[in-house]
């Protein structure tokens, strides 16, 4: 799996179109840099900046922008309503994939360190990156904004961690560090600033204080107006959405602003947002209103929807979701293929994709016909009485099917890492030793990959057997396709299983995978069976 790190930095400017084109040119023509979203405010007289890359590559990314920056952005001539203290007032590094949070902090570290070197300004570490407690979080390094910086500056415990410490009016200071995604969510509401704020005081973590704390956990919160759109925000921070999700924000401030006889007139996603949040929020509303919806696509409408996220704008998921943006323009994946090709990928002189991904493949097939067959009973006229037992019955293999699709790539990706352990140096005893270690650790990946394969479709054997039994008989040979191929899925996980345990060292390990890798496959043997009996019976 490539590495892939976000950095979201925040320029002090979101009026001025050169500038803000600048600094987006900046980063796109960094190496290794994808610029996913610009996201300019003007009442708040910032721009929020997405862009991903390997570690080493953001970091070269920021630097690009902040120099150039630093040519264009004056901050003592800056007026704005978001908090500010630095023409780049804050720059994270976010791990996205294949990346630890330890690699981020690095990251931060080193972008600090050389922009205070390079541009010979105050640099201050936060979130994860902090190294005393009291720098944690952004709202306290930012407190008395730019306006006091050139007191706080003098102060011994304000001294930056990179830079010097004295004021450079043009510029200001920067914080930089590591931290979780952060989701930037805004809810309109028809008010005034005032009792905007008045909200986020009630809500955000920090509350009023010491002795007065909010009620959502993770969440920074102020309230402001937007003269543009002649409307109030509370305008949130989500630190750990799933501490505290979308939907619990929304809700919460809904019903404070009724408690005020305010009307909550939609919401606002500033940057990007991770898929998971947005189907963490769909399965709150699927729950509380009953209802069933299963495909992502209609998921992600039904949240746009609540929320009301295309109230000041289109909400396009394929623009805003980093999942829907990242894959296509990153890496090249299997499953964007055509089926004509990944054919031809399988059949090439190549050892990926191989058996592991055509076993994958083959058990995501065959949670997809299952899926069919129960959709194809639900909702008709006829099985109207079997709509509670679809309702319960569709969903574990609509789930199954999106775990055994990752999991096509998933193969390919563990065998490239075992290939690359491969090429590791063997010249001294230290190289032999690192090289056998990640040899050990990439056969494990390797092994991991088809169990898991025949881990996710084990459960899948009740419902399959049930589905059997009550589902629509004009899909009988769907059914019987979805057994055999389920099954065939599991009897590949079990080979590539014993192939990649061959070479472990770990004998322990080696006996309780093996047993397992056993097990599931005698089930799946038997349990297409039953399933295979039980059509047969109903057509006679």
């Amino acid at each position: 799996m490539s590495q892939l790190v976000e950095c979201v930095p925040n320029f002090s400017e979101g009026t001025d179109q050169e500038v803000i084109g600048a600094i987006s040119q900046a980063i796109s023509q960094t190496p290794g840099c994808v610029l996913l979203d610009v996201d300019a405010g003007l009442s708040t007289n910032r721009t929020v900046y997405t862009f991903v890359g390997k570690p080493e590559c953001v970091v070269e990314g920021a630097l690009s922008a902040a120099r150039t920056a630093s040519r264009l952005i004056d901050m003592s001539r800056h007026r704005g309503e978001h908090p500010r203290m630095g023409a780049l007032d804050v720059c994270p590094f976010i791990p996205v994939r294949g990346v630890t949070m330890d690699q981020c902090v690095l990251c931060a570290q080193a972008f600090g360190q050389r922009l205070a070197e390079e541009l010979k300004v105050p640099v201050y570490l936060y979130g994860e990156a902090a190294r005393t407690a009291s720098r944690r979080t952004l709202p306290a390094i930012r407190a008395g904004e730019y306006e006091a910086l050139p007191e706080k500056l003098k102060q011994a415990e304000w001294e930056p961690d990179f830079g010097p410490s004295c004021f450079v009016p043009s510029w200001g200071a920067t914080v930089t560090g590591a931290r979780k995604f952060l989701i930037a969510f805004n809810i309109n509401l028809l008010s005034t600033k005032e009792q905007a704020h008045r909200i986020a005081l009630n809500l955000r973590e920090q509350g009023r204080g010491q002795h007065q704390p909010g009620r959502l956990r993770k969440v920074q919160g102020i309230g402001w107006y937007l003269e543009e759109k002649n409307l109030a925000q509370v305008s949130t921070n989500l630190l750990d959405f799933e501490v505290t999700g979308l939907h619990t924000v929304f809700e919460e401030t809904c019903r404070e602003a009724q408690e005020l006889r305010l009307p909550v007139v939609g919401s606002q996603l500033v940057g990007l947002v991770p898929l998971k949040a947005l189907l963490d929020a769909a399965a709150f509303y699927c729950d509380k209103e009953n209802l069933f919806v299963l495909e992502e696509e209609q998921r992600i409408r039904l949240v746009v929807s609540r929320l009301g996220l295309d109230s000041l704008a289109p909400f396009n998921p394929s623009e805003r979701v980093i999942e829907y943006l990242v894959p296509d323009r990153l890496e090249k994946s299997l499953l964007d293929m055509s089926l004509r090709a990944f054919l031809r990928e399988v059949g090439a002189r190549s050892a990926t994709p191989g058996g592991g991904s055509v076993a994958a493949a083959s058990a995501a097939m065959g949670a997809a016909l299952a899926s069919m067959v129960g959709q194809m009973t639900y909702g008709r006229r006829q099985f109207e009485q079997l709509d509670a037992v679809m309702r319960r019955l569709i969903p574990p293999f609509h789930a199954a099917l999106a775990q055994l699709t990752s999991l096509v790539d998933a193969d390919a990706q563990a065998f490239a890492t075992y290939l690359e352990a491969m090429k590791l140096p063997k010249n001294t005893p230290e190289d032999r030793d690192r090289r056998t270690a990640a040899l050990q650790e990439g056969l494990r990946g390797a092994v991991a990959v088809p169990l898991a394969l025949a881990e996710t479709v084990s459960p899948l054997w009740p419902a399959l057997r049930e589905l059997a039994l009550c589902g629509n008989l004009a899909c009988q040979s769907d059914l019987q396709v979805a057994a055999k191929a389920l099954e065939m899925g599991v009897f590949g996980a079990y080979f590539n299983v014993l192939i990649n345990l061959k070479d472990v060292k770990d004998e322990v390990f080696k006996d309780q995978v093996r047993q397992r890798a056993a097990s599931l496959l005698q089930e799946a043997k038997a349990q297409a069976a039953l399933v295979l009996e039980s059509l047969e019976a109903r057509q006679e």
